[in-house]
C-alpha cells in the first residue's frame, strides 16, 4: 500500500506548465532529495525520468526548412537526421540546432520517402557534436508503457512530454505532401504524449532509452474542428531505421513494407465526364501488375471487390495489404470487365506516384 502512495504522490510531483496550447513535462530539481514519502519506488521512477530526457535531450534537433520549423532524430555519428517528409516538402537546405543557445548547424538532403512521410538530412561542420539515439524493436511496443515525446513544439527546443503508448499496429491518414498521394502511417504507435506543431520528426521515446517511433500527427476531431487531446500517432522505429537506411546508403527506397501493383497510371475519365478507374500507361517489367498479365491501356476499376475510380482510391485500398498478398484486380480491357489475381509487389521510390493526369476515354 505504501508503495503505491508514493507512486501516486510522485505523480502528483509533475508540474504541468500551460504555455500557448502546450503542455510540457518540467522536472523540478531537488525531486529526488526525499520529498516521496520517503519510497524508493518513487525516488527510482523520478529518477528514471531524468536520467532518459538528459540523455535524449542531445540527440534530438531543431530543423528550419524555409518557414517551417520541426524536429528531427540523429540517426548516426555521421551526420544523419531522420524527419518527416512534410517538414522538408520541397527544400534541399536546412538549418539544424542541437539545443536551446546553440549555433545553428547547416544540413542538405539526402533522400525522402513520401508514402512513410519520411525524409533524411545530413549535417556537414559540427556533425561529430550530434549523439546518435539508440532505437527500440517497435514490434515489441506495449499498451501502458510510458513514452516521453522529445521535440520542438512551437519552435520550443527541448520540450518534453510524457504520456503512455495508448495503442499499437495502427492505420492512420498522415499529412499531406503537395504532388503525392496521401501517406499513411502504416503500424503506427499511438500515443497518449502531447503531439503539437513542431513535434514533427522528434522521438517517441521508451523510459530505458530507446526510441520507438517518430511523432507525426495528433489526430483530429471534426465535430469541433480542432486537434483531439492525448491522441497522437508515431512512425514506428522498425519503419524508420529500414527505410532510412536505404536512403543514405542509395539515395532511394527499393523494399518498403508497403504493396504496389507496380504500375504507373492516370486516372481514366468516362465519356459522361466521370472518373471510373486508373488506366495503366506503363509497367515495371517483371513486375506485379505484369506478371499477372495486366497491361498497358488496361483501365483498373476495383481492388478486392472496392471501386476505385481515381489514383487516390486505388492508393487507399493498397494500403491495407502487404507485398507477397495476393489480390483481386477488376480490369476494363477495351471496355470488357474482367478479373485477375495479382500477386502484390513491393512499392518503391521510383512508384512514388501513380500519377496526377486525367485521360479521357474517347
Amino acid at each position: 500500500m505504501s508503495s503505491a502512495l508514493g507512486r501516486r504522490s510522485h505523480a502528483r510531483r509533475w508540474l504541468a506548465v500551460a504555455f500557448t496550447g502546450i503542455v510540457t513535462v518540467a522536472v523540478v530539481a531537488g525531486c529526488s532529495s526525499g520529498r516521496h514519502n520517503g519510497t524508493s519506488a518513487g525516488t527510482s521512477l523520478q529518477q528514471h525520468y531524468e536520467s532518459t530526457i538528459t540523455k535524449a535531450l542531445p540527440s534530438v534537433v531543431e530543423i528550419r526548412a524555409g518557414h517551417s520549423t520541426g524536429s528531427g532524430v540523429v540517426f548516426d555519428r555521421r551526420g544523419h537526421i531522420v524527419t518527416n517528409a512534410h517538414l522538408v516538402g520541397t527544400k534541399k537546405k536546412f538549418e539544424v540546432r542541437s539545443s536551446l543557445g546553440s549555433k545553428p548547424m547547416k544540413a542538405w538532403l539526402v533522400g525522402v520517402f513520401t508514402p512513410d512521410d519520411l525524409a533524411v538530412i545530413k549535417v556537414g561542420k559540427g556533425a561529430g557534436a550530434l549523439r546518435p539515439v539508440h532505437w527500440a524493436d517497435s514490434a515489441k511496443a506495449h499498451i501502458g508503457a510510458i513514452v516521453l515525446a522529445v521535440g520542438s513544439p512551437l519552435g520550443l527546443t527541448d520540450s518534453v512530454t510524457q504520456g503512455i503508448v495508448s495503442a499499437t499496429g495502427r492505420t492512420v491518414t498522415g499529412p499531406t505532401i503537395g504532388g503525392h498521394p496521401p501517406t499513411a502511417i502504416i503500424d503506427a504507435v499511438q500515443t497518449s504524449a502531447a503531439i503539437n506543431p513542431g513535434n514533427s520528426g522528434g522521438a517517441l521515446m521508451l523510459l530505458s532509452g530507446r526510441v520507438v517511433g517518430i511523432p507525426t500527427l495528433s489526430a483530429h476531431d471534426p465535430a469541433m474542428d480542432t486537434p483531439a487531446e492525448g491522441i497522437g500517432f508515431a512512425i514506428p522505429a522498425n519503419t524508420v531505421t529500414r527505410i532510412s537506411k536505404q536512403l543514405i546508403n542509395t539515395g532511394k527506397v527499393t523494399k518498403s513494407s508497403r504493396a504496389s501493383l507496380e504500375i504507373r497510371g492516370e486516372t481514366h475519365v468516362n465519356s459522361s465526364l466521370k472518373s471510373d478507374g486508373v488506366t495503366v500507361v506503363s509497367e515495371e517489367p517483371g513486375g506485379a501488375a505484369a506478371r499477372a498479365g495486366i497491361k498497358p491501356a488496361d483501365v483498373i476499376a476495383g481492388l478486392a471487390g472496392r471501386a476505385t475510380p481515381d489514383i487516390a482510391a486505388l492508393d487507399s485500398s493498397l494500403i491495407a495489404f502487404r507485398p507477397g498478398e495476393h489480390v483481386k484486380v477488376e480490369v476494363l480491357r477495351d471496355g470488357n470487365p474482367r478479373q485477375i489475381i495479382v500477386r502484390l509487389g513491393t512499392l518503391s521510390s521510383q512508384q512514388r506516384s501513380h500519377g496526377s493526369k486525367s485521360k479521357r476515354h474517347s
